[in-house]
């Protein structure tokens, strides 16, 4: 009789189900994660901060021109973030507004005003003159813009001489980049007649030459766009 040898059948082993272990505080990877996550709320904080850091300062409430008395009611108080200019601009907490204090540059309406556009009286050098304005007055022309004035002298016969350069004759500037300070339109108490009137502030040096243009026999007329 032969007997039939069967191999023995090994069972196959059981496969291991990793286990998944709770991160703890040693997890280099939650350090790290936290460390992002506070830097990031700390940045954000910061910037909220930054952007809510407001002072109180002054702005025109209309155009100021060199010469202008400046007092309270000239003047709005808004909140802006300047950072470090802050100190450039006139603010209602320090110092403040100074009682007498006048205009010495231009300020535009709703401009912060600098701190050294204000001043005394004896600060402003220009002066103002008045200049009548026969002609048509360009829109250009207002408070706080700048113009040159000409003089166009009249021939002996009372017609206008168109000569070249050298012609006595000739139109010439009389001052450059001459604030205006005030346009007073016809119908205005301050105007006599049916003229417009420029309120021209110039300088010292060019005064003498305005005044006399005024007085002599010609036209004194007013081009915006002057540049110092």
């Amino acid at each position: 009789m032969t007997t039939t040898l069967r191999p023995t059948l090994e069972p196959l082993p059981t496969p291991v189900t990793p286990r998944l272990r709770r991160p703890t505080w040693r997890d280099p990877r939650l350090l790290v994660g936290c460390a992002l996550v506070a830097g990031s709320v700390a940045l954000g904080a910061t910037v909220v901060s930054s952007a809510r850091d407001t002072a109180p300062v002054y702005v025109a409430a209309h155009d100021l021109v060199p010469g202008d008395p400046v007092e309270a009611s000239d003047l709005r108080v808004v909140d802006v973030n300047l950072g470090g200019e802050a100190s450039r601009y006139l603010a209602p907490e320090g110092d403040g507004l100074t009682a007498g204090s006048v205009a010495t540059s231009v300020v535009r309406s709703g401009e912060l005003v600098p701190r050294t556009a204000l001043g005394k009286e004896s600060d402003v050098t220009v002066r103002a003159v008045a200049v009548p304005v026969s002609g048509t007055l360009s829109d250009r022309v207002r408070t706080g813009s700048t113009v040159d004035v000409w003089f166009v002298p009249k021939a002996a016969s009372g017609t206008v001489v168109a000569g070249g350069a050298d012609d006595a004759g000739a139109p010439r500037r009389l001052t450059q980049g001459a604030v205006v300070a005030q346009v007073d339109e016809p119908g205005s108490s301050l105007v006599v007649g049916g003229q417009t009137t420029v309120q021209v502030l110039v300088r010292p040096g060019d005064l003498p030459a305005v005044l006399a243009a005024l007085a002599a026999d010609g036209t004194v007329t007013v081009v915006p766009g002057g540049a110092k």
